[in-house]
């Protein structure tokens, strides 16, 4: 009986752990945020971020290794889960669909992220499109998609066999990939999250797969700027 009783304490004691770690984890990235885009990289420290999410440099490394990273989410195994996805999902698929499936997922998980931080999820879009306006977190921004944009042409060539320095359709798809995500993001952001970045990731690949013709559903999806309206063209 004493066993049995005790058990449900330890996994409490756990997930409570694990749900304050959690909520540093997004003070640091709110603080940083707000930081980056109000003052430009250059003129934000470590220290700073710390102090604004009232917690010592030291645990902010524990979580992020710069303030670089704390801007972009700072998941180190992001890159390798997506090319694992890419190149086992959807089994005898056409690769844009497992890709449709795996980036469109990654999508809503991005826009979870960003709505667990509080507030409207679409300015924390804005506050990082601002950040990307410093030079600094440009080149880091770049260096970041450039990795995505290789792990994905990676789980491409490991799903059809293809070796990339013959066969540039990974290289090429993959690219393609990456403005996708960019640009379905830059809208998602500017619509104020009207349409949900998940649904609108899945309907631009199958724009792609379609050739993105102009009369695809795609180019149907409709928002305005408040995110109050939503609408088919076709429908009309």
């Amino acid at each position: 009986m004493t066993l049995t009783g005790t058990a449900p304490v330890a996994e409490t004691q756990v997930s409570l752990r694990e749900r304050k770690k959690l909520a540093t984890r997004r003070l640091l990235r709110r603080a940083a945020l707000e930081l980056v885009s109000e003052r430009g990289l250059a003129n934000v420290t470590v220290e700073d971020i710390a102090e604004a999410a009232d917690v010592s440099p030291r645990t902010f490394f524990n979580y992020f290794t710069s303030k670089e990273a704390v801007l972009f989410g700072g998941e180190p195994d992001r890159a390798a889960r997506l090319r694992e996805a890419i190149a086992t999902s959807a089994p005898g698929q056409p690769a844009i669909d497992a890709l449709r499936t795996v980036l469109a997922a990654d999508a809503e998980a991005r826009a979870d992220e960003l709505r667990s931080l509080g507030g409207d999820p679409a300015d924390w879009v804005r506050r990082m499109k601002m950040a990307r306006s410093d030079p600094q977190v440009r080149a880091a921004h770049a260096a970041q998609m450039a990795m995505i944009e290789r792990a994905i042409a990676e789980g491409l060539a490991d799903r059809l066999g293809a070796d990339p320095d013959s066969d540039p359709y990974p290289l090429v798809l993959a690219a393609a990939s990456v403005g996708i995500f960019r640009a379905c993001m830059a809208f998602w952001g500017g619509s104020a999250g009207a349409v949900p970045l998940g649904q609108l990731v899945e309907q631009a690949f199958r724009g792609l797969a379609e050739g993105l013709p102009e009369d695809s559903a795609f180019r149907g999806i409709q928002a305005t700027v408040t995110g109050q309206n939503v609408t088919d063209r076709r429908d009309r």
